[in-house]
């Protein structure tokens, strides 16, 4: 049988092209995803700025003793003493402290800062340089406070040579230094060093350090020194200074990069569920498209089948045949597959990164497995649907072979129907589960609702086919003549073709309906919800990461402010009554930071640090329960919902973003939006404990009668005490808004254009394919007497209710997954996002069935009717 598959391929060329084609290109998707899916789950972010230094210390940002990973979102700080501490281990050669914190180069006249508002930099001390290492290209170390070194890269964009001057923004105030020379290194960002002490100054962490490299003495093996390391800092810590209540974490390899940038732990690992995601979907496409176009392609055969089984080839022999025949193919795409198949993994974890979804400092690490599985995952769909669609094609006895060839009579069968029922048993469980989820977590539910949703009416398609030629039957007899009658007597007589063909027209129309307007639903409730939120007439931000919080007090005294208040976004973790297990004792062999996670777990907030007075006209946080005015010292203000069995004046256990433990009395409870709640702290508080120890954010609302323009004027003259001040309006913020948003919304969109892409491709395949191996039944036809016009005018009217029949099931899927979308984020039925979107869909989506149609069969119609009328 496999000989006579080999031999058949040339035979059904048109059918096994748009066979391998599918496959060829679901094999390109999966394999791309899945070495997305590994290189998350490597995580892999070689060093830069560290790559020197073969061991690292810093700080572990996971929350230790939790069943689901958590990460804190500040950096856990080490305390000098540490350092000394790594000096005494044996073995040890040095050990060089590093500090980063955020400043910006400041307006320069006769430079390219002067036509700038000022460029954004990374501060470090200098002895830090040797663990890029970076080098000296010009000048000399700067030793003095009033000395700095820039990278040679960021002095020749700005145009500065070593003896001029500069202004650095830090902390909000800038000060004047001497260029004393220019640094080369691996890392082309924007560095600049100053002294060790005056690094420390402008840090605003004074006695602690981000980070520690390790350097080993000359000949030892450094992994033994990674090992002493690991005993004296984590595994069996001694009494000090330097350990009290500190999560220390020893890296090497390309997990050093973790602690030049920490979001790699937190976002990175946002990577493996992005992967999972978009895999499943597109997994879930793929068996849908090599499915329908495997099965279109049997269908085709009925007649050939057929009369093998009246010479007397039984179903085994059948179905090896029809199996034969899809291996050849299938093993031959997967093949070609896995050459493209990891270049497009790269390439959409570069657009991932663009997007700001991942760390741009994770690199593509994907091994065999992505290979294997995606092309075992192509394999496994093509030869299922080729035993399934066999299943059906020769199991009708001898006899009735030819006559069932010429009349497709099985149209439905009992498995299809219990299988659909069940998906859409699954889709309304996904609906509710939906509906009732906070605004933010809903598309999460949506996206697999809307793939079972497809599967479901899918399966039950033949039948929503049938009720669609049933109503269109009698209109197009009347209104379209000769044309009208036998487009529909061809579908009622051939469900099964007419379905398959209608399948690919759903799944695209569906999923670009469905995953467009989720995007949009989604973009209008974060919108609603931040106008909701904003009060302030202006906003005040800074380049240098932000300002001293005593500069609240400035602007409140400023005339025309009515009020001013900080806002500094963070996260917190109300901590469970009942302590969780910690980390265990590690055993031989077990790996760093291993623990148990037992009893209730922490539960995460959205945390910001305000300044009370005046949040009331500042911010849309109203108490529903005790007293903003309250919030001061060691206190709290919690979302109505995190703060069930508490009451006022309870003592409520947290963790804030740099993993700090407190104590805090609940002062209020706050009502928000679901999904948008956030806990309130004092500024006083949290701002110690942040990244950059200052304030990002200072909300000012203006008095009544203010002009605007006059108050924007008054803020103005702080820049001369805190230079990189920038002013933002309500319109600016709506607009920085909507730039996110769009951020964001490219990423989905890829997403989108990915999915949808390969269904539109299937959909142009399928009607190719479904066109061209009619060729014999349009030559009888015009043998018959029937013009080519006439035989155009009857696929028209084919293509349209291919079309019409695919777009309902399409706009039953959408609305059985945006209804409960959109009632979760704006509490309406109707999704958010703009008409024309529906409107385009509907239009492409018939402006692509007819053309692919009408040009096949265009093309099929060229030859002469004698010529092929034999087939």
């Amino acid at each position: 049988m496999i000989r006579i598959a080999l031999s058949t391929l040339r035979f059904h060329k048109y059918g096994f092209i748009a066979s391998f084609i599918a496959l060829f290109l679901g094999a390109t998707i999966v394999i791309g995803c899945g070495g997305l899916l590994e290189t998350g789950v490597h995580n892999a972010a070689p060093p830069a700025r560290l790559a020197a230094a073969p061991i690292v210390v810093t700080g572990d940002q996971r929350y230790i003793g939790t069943e689901r990973e958590l990460v804190f979102p500040e950096r856990l700080r080490l305390k000098n003493e540490l350092a000394e501490e790594l000096q005494s281990v044996p073995g040890v050669a040095t050990a060089v402290k590093d500090m980063s914190f955020p400043a910006s180069l400041a307006h320069t006249p006769g430079t390219n800062l002067a036509r700038t508002p000022g460029t954004k930099v990374t501060g470090h001390g200098w002895s830090s340089a040797r663990l890029a290492p970076y080098s000296l290209s010009a000048g000399t170390a700067p030793t003095g406070s009033d000395r700095i070194v820039l990278g040679a890269d960021l002095a020749e964009r700005v145009g500065l040579r070593p003896g001029e001057h500069v202004q650095l923004a830090t902390g909000g105030e800038a000060r004047s230094f001497e260029i004393s020379g220019l640094a080369t290194g691996p890392d082309d960002g924007a560095h600049v060093f100053l002294s060790d002490a005056e690094a420390a100054r402008a840090s605003g962490h004074p006695g602690t350090t981000d980070s520690i490299g390790v350097f080993p003495a000359a000949g030892t093996d450094w992994q033994e020194i990674a090992e002493r390391v690991r005993d004296k800092v984590v595994r069996q810590p001694a009494a000090g200074q330097w350990a009290a209540g500190q999560q220390i974490t020893v890296l090497t390899g390309d997990d050093r990069g973790r602690a030049e940038n920490p979001a790699v732990l937190a976002d990175g690992s946002d990577l493996v569920p992005l992967a999972a995601a978009f895999g499943g979907l597109s997994a879930m496409v793929t068996i849908f498209v090599v499915s329908g176009t495997l099965g279109l392609s049997v269908q085709q055969r009925r007649r050939e089948i057929a009369l093998l089984r009246a010479i007397g080839a039984t179903p085994g022999q059948l179905r090896r045949l029809i199996l034969g025949e899809t291996m050849v193919l299938s093993v031959l795409a997967t093949a070609l597959a896995c050459l493209p198949g990891p270049a497009f993994g790269r390439w959409l974890l570069t657009a991932f990164s663009d997007a700001g979804a991942v760390p741009d400092a994770i690199v593509y690490r994907a091994g065999s497995v992505p290979l294997i599985v995606g092309a075992a995952t192509t394999l496994l769909t093509a030869i299922g649907a080729a035993l399934i669609t066999a299943q059906g094609a020769v199991r009708t006895r001898p006899t009735e072979a030819l006559a069932e060839a010429g009349l497709q009579r099985r149209w439905f069968s009992r498995f299809r129907l219990v299988v659909g029922l069940l998906c859409v048993a699954g889709g309304i469980a996904l609906a509710m589960g939906t509906a009732a989820s906070a605004g933010p977590d809903a598309a999460g539910v949506a996206t697999p609702a809307a793939m079972v949703w497809a599967a479901g009416f899918g399966l039950l398609g033949p039948v929503l086919v049938r009720a669609v030629i049933a109503a269109l039957r009698r209109p197009a007899e009347r209104w379209l003549g000769l044309a009208g009658h036998l487009a529909t007597r061809n579908a009622k007589a051939r469900t099964t073709r007419l379905t398959a063909a209608a399948l690919p027209v759903m799944l695209a129309s569906g999923l670009a309906l469905g995953l467009t307007y989720l995007r949009t639903t989604q973009s209008d409730g974060a919108k609603q919800a931040f106008d909701d939120s904003l009060r302030a007439d202006l906003v005040v931000t800074s380049d240098s990461g932000g300002v001293p919080l005593s500069t609240i007090d400035a602007i409140r005294e400023l005339p025309g402010v009515a009020a001013a208040t900080a806002q500094i976004p963070s996260v917190g973790y109300l901590e469970p009554d009942e302590p969780m297990a910690g980390p265990s004792a590690p055993d031989e062999g077990a790996s760093e930071g291993e623990q148990e996670s037992a009893g209730p777990q922490p539960t995460e907030l959205s945390l910001q640090g305000i300044t009370p007075q005046g949040a009331a006209h500042t911010t849309a946080f109203r108490a529903s329960s005790g007293d903003l005015d309250a919030l001061h010292g060691d206190s709290v203000a919690l979302p109505a919902r995190a703060a069930e069995g508490h009451k006022i004046g309870d003592t409520v256990a947290m963790r804030l973003g740099d993993g700090s433990r407190v104590q805090l009395r609940l002062v209020a409870t706050v009502d928000g939006e679901r999904g948008y709640e956030t806990a309130l702290v004092p500024a006083s508080l949290l701002v110690g404990r942040t990244n950059a120890g200052l304030v990002p954010t200072i909300l000012v609302s203006a008095a009544p009668d203010t002009d605007i323009g006059r108050l924007s004027a008054e803020l103005t003259k702080l820049t001369y005490r805190h230079p990189g001040l920038h002013l933002s309006d309500r319109a600016t913020l709506r607009a920085v808004q909507a730039e996110s948003d769009d951020t964001q919304a490219w990423m989905a969109y890829l997403v989108l254009g990915v999915v949808v892409g390969y269904s539109v491709i299937s959909l142009l395949n399928t009607q190719i394919q479904a066109t061209t191996e009619r060729r014999r039944e349009f030559m009888l036809q015009r043998l018959v007497g029937a013009t080519r016009r006439q035989v155009l005018r009857m696929m028209t009217v084919e293509a349209l209710m291919i079309s019409l029949a695919g777009l309902l099931l399409g706009l039953l899927v959408a609305a059985a997954t945006l209804v409960p979308l959109s009632l979760s984020i704006l509490g309406s039925a109707l999704p958010g996002g703009s008409p024309w979107i529906l409107v385009t869909v509907i239009a492409a989506t018939f402006a692509l069935v007819l053309a692919s149609t009408l040009l096949s069969t265009g093309v099929i119609l060229r030859a002469r009717p004698a010529a092929d009328s034999s087939g």
